[in-house]
């Protein structure tokens, strides 16, 4: 199976738990000419082939998270490179850094990041974005909840 139709399902699994809505997260958000889209679910959603081919480990208690970010030009909106810092608290005032891995599948470009997660933990994610050949950052905000049982 090829990258491209991995990632389009990979896509597509996270726009199925949006729309179902198990994911509070996932409204793309815009800045000017940017527009970010994100969503953060448990990892053993994803099917298996997908997660082998990203090396992402299934678990009910790993959470991942996915971010793009597109550039409206002339030609439409076209994937960009960022520098991308993803935080999130929990209710308790737990604070986390979570490291993301750039996917570059030459049409699409794509930053994923997987974290431990525990039953019904609520998660104030924290997204700070500075597109490449940009100097303006932006910032999303989301809440999630996971569910490990």
């Amino acid at each position: 199976m090829s990258n491209n139709k991995l990632f389009s399902g990979l896509l597509t699994t996270a726009l199925f738990f949006m729309a179902c809505g198990l994911s509070l997260a996932g409204k793309p958000q815009v800045f000017g000419d940017y527009t970010v889209h994100y969503n953060a679910f448990n990892t053993d959603t994803l099917q298996p082939e997908m997660a082998a081919a990203y090396n992402i480990v299934r678990s009910k208690n790993r959470g991942m998270i996915t971010i793009s970010v597109l550039k409206k030009t002339d030609a439409g909106e076209v994937p960009v490179r960022a520098k991308i810092n993803v935080t999130a608290s929990n209710l308790t005032g737990q604070f986390r850094t979570f490291k993301v891995r750039e996917v570059d599948e030459g049409n699409s470009i794509y930053y994923l990041g997987e974290f431990h997660v525990a039953h019904e933990e609520m998660l104030n994610f924290t997204l700070q974005i500075l597109p490449e050949g940009s100097t303006q950052p932006f910032t999303v905000t989301f809440r999630q909840k996971f569910y490990t049982q």
